[in-house]
């Protein structure tokens, strides 16, 4: 059994729930998965505003560089914004990348006809609208359901954000007749269990959905050589622009 290196990247500058994080995915990891938890050097603590995003561009396409070179097979990005992911992709030589948006959107339009997010804040449903659409998802969307919460609030009063959780997920099912729950954004972490226990629907922690997409991905690759096409959207940028821009290129591994 060939093990897989998965570094699953936390794209803002702390780390105090990287062990928290690593414990939790370890639950859900194949057997032969090895994960790593890394946060960025330097940057946000939070990617909820676009500007937030744009500084922290350089830092995320650096560690997804670090990673390959470090010898990991695949990253997960941790903000359900998927910010960077393209990018990311396009600048890898080998390396699988996912991110928690497009794994669970994906995840959640084979498991039900509609499904509704649950988000933190109001602010981030037009970006992450902007991605339904970009993922070919929309007529699978049946709602955004805001809890009024930023990302870093989640976890300091788990049952209010369980409170808060249930009573959207309810006038999601009951109003805008989702069939699956989607958990806008990786650190609503944890909660899914005892929500898909409530209301007998499939209710996605969008960690877990980018770790098995990754892990699957790698799988296909492993047996049928299917990696991301570097003809239109991921083609590499040429060698020769990188190295007389003095820009970070991956090569000769």
């Amino acid at each position: 059994m060939t093990r897989k290196r998965i570094l699953f990247l936390k794209v803002v500058a702390y780390d105090t729930m990287n062990e928290a994080i690593k414990e939790y995915l370890e639950e859900y990891k194949n057997a032969d998965t090895q994960i790593e938890v890394r946060s960025l050097a330097a940057g946000p603590k939070h990617l909820e505003y676009q500007y937030y995003q744009a500084v922290a561009g350089a830092g995320i396409l650096k560690e997804i560089l670090k990673a390959e070179r470090d010898g990991f097979d695949a990253v997960v990005t941790s903000c359900f914004d998927d910010s960077f992911l393209y990018p990311a992709r396009e600048i890898s030589k080998n390396i699988i990348v996912t991110a928690p948006g497009e794994s669970s959107m994906y995840l959640a339009s084979v498991l039900g006809s509609k499904f509704s997010i649950i988000v933190g804040r109001d602010k981030w449903i037009p970006q992450m609208r902007e991605n339904v659409y970009k993922y070919g998802l929309g007529e699978k969307l049946a709602s955004f359901r805001s809890l009024g919460l930023g990302v870093l609030d989640f976890h300091r009063d788990e049952e209010l954000t369980l409170k808060k959780m249930k009573e959207e997920i309810r006038r999601a099912i009951e109003e805008d007749r989702a069939e699956v729950i989607v958990l806008g954004c990786s650190m609503q972490f944890g909660f899914y269990r005892e929500l898909q226990k409530e209301f007998k629907v499939p209710v996605i922690d969008s960690m877990i959905a980018g770790l098995k997409q990754a892990e699957y991905l790698l799988e296909l690759k492993e047996k049928t050589g299917w990696g991301f096409s570097r003809r239109g959207l991921y083609e590499r940028p040429p060698k020769e622009e990188m190295e007389d821009w003095k820009l970070e290129y991956i090569d000769n591994f």
